[in-house]
């Protein structure tokens, strides 16, 4: 018999860093190429995500703004306003992924000391879904950023596969092997697989 598998209860919001305007669902800004617009439509959908992906409050901000700077020169390329979200997602999944990759190089040298993760559970959890939130965030911090973000976008975000893998900017096979890797990374890590 599969026992279910526990949900991790993280931080319901957006981080307080981020605009206060809600994500739409869907509308696109005024007009394709109008980045404040875009950036008060979809400000916290980009950090809510960049959140998720990086697990530290601290290091959201700093990839929002690089996110939409990138965001300036693309924006005013798309031809259907629809797009937009889309394409902010998958620009902020890429740069999240960059930050991973140099936050291992720093922690290889010593230059990052780590983060408690049970800082971004959601603070209606208990104690022992506190602590699965800080454990399954340290042992992401081990996994190759690629595998690491598909992993929290299907997992903790909840998005289908097809989603992901477009966010992601790879094949559905790529990311389904990327999810794959992960989960039986952390299945074993935990003891449960």
């Amino acid at each position: 018999m599969t026992r279910p598998r526990p949900q991790l209860r993280l931080v319901p919001a957006a981080p307080e860093s981020a605009p206060e305007a809600a994500p739409s669902s869907g509308a696109p800004a005024s007009a394709p190429g109008d980045l404040d617009g875009a950036f008060r439509l979809y400000g916290r959908y980009v950090g809510y995500i960049a959140l998720r992906i990086l697990g530290r409050p601290d290091e959201v901000e700093d990839l929002v703004q690089e996110v939409f700077l990138d965001a300036h020169q693309g924006i005013g390329t798309l031809r259907d306003p629809g797009a937009l979200k889309g394409f902010l997602a998958t620009l902020t999944v890429r740069k999240a992924s960059r930050a991973l990759k140099r936050r291992k190089v720093r922690r290889f040298f010593g230059f990052d000391e780590g983060f408690d993760y049970t800082q971004i559970a959601d603070r209606r959890a208990s104690p022992d879904e506190r602590a699965l939130v800080g454990e399954v965030y340290r042992m992401l911090d081990e996994l190759p950023a690629e595998q690491r973000a598909a992993w929290v976008l299907r997992y903790v975000e909840g998005e289908k596969v097809e989603r992901v893998a477009e966010m992601c900017g790879c094949s559905l096979a790529t990311v389904k092997r990327r999810i794959a890797a992960a989960q039986a990374t952390l299945h074993s890590e935990l003891g449960d697989g």
